[in-house]
């Protein structure tokens, strides 16, 4: 899995846990909602640590918490 797309699922499994919508994250998160939707559709890559930090503190996450997920911890396809 590349390392975008694990960023997504993540996202997607936070909105998920938390019973939020992704535009109330990024409201929460004081990011624009087309910041996200841009990276969750493909039409950006990579968004910043400090983006992903955010969308931690809006969901009331820790880094550490976002990223404890086997599919980040494997070298496979992660780039």
């Amino acid at each position: 899995m590349k390392l975008d797309e694990a960023i997504r699922l993540r996202i997607k499994e936070v909105i998920k846990e938390k019973n939020i919508s992704l535009t109330a994250l990024c409201l929460n998160s004081n990011l624009t909602p087309s910041t996200i939707f841009d990276f969750m559709y493909g039409r950006s890559k990579n968004p910043s640590i400090l983006t992903i930090k955010k969308l931690c503190i809006g969901a009331g996450i820790s880094l550490h918490e976002f990223f404890n997920k086997d599919y980040f911890n494997s070298d496979e396809d992660v780039y």
